[in-house]
């Protein structure tokens, strides 16, 4: 898609956080504290991302995942704003997912830290 069609489809802070690499304000996404069974995926284009079995509550104001759908997630060194972090990205559009971090509860170690304005969800029939 180009980014006319982007800005097209998506909510203008959806457009920020997933084009521009924005984040949403901590404790203020829909899914943050949902917990309903089905898929996650990219609210740009769809792609599944995270199955709710992979959801946790991590506590930091953001959707958590310990793991990912398998080649769903790109990942790139973040220095911006003074740090050194990880961003995710979807596979499939590139588009700004959020971070991962190596301080998960599970077996993976791992938390990836999800915008709530970048997912889409559908529902387990």
């Amino acid at each position: 898609m180009t980014e006319k069609e982007y800005k097209d489809k998506l909510t203008p802070d959806q457009y920020h956080i997933l084009r521009e690499k924005g984040t949403e304000r901590p404790f203020t996404g829909e899914y943050n504290t949902h917990y309903d069974k089905g898929i996650y995926s990219c609210a740009a284009c769809d792609k599944e991302l995270f199955k709710s079995d992979q959801k946790f509550d991590s506590g930091c104001g953001w959707p958590s995942f310990d793991d990912e759908i398998e080649g769903a997630i790109e990942r790139k060194r973040d220095t911006a704003h003074g740090m050194i972090r990880t961003e995710i990205m979807c596979s499939n559009c590139g588009s700004h997912l959020g971070h991962v971090f190596n301080d998960g509860p599970s077996s993976t170690g791992i938390r990836h830290c999800v915008n709530s304005l970048s997912l889409g969800f559908k529902e387990e029939e």
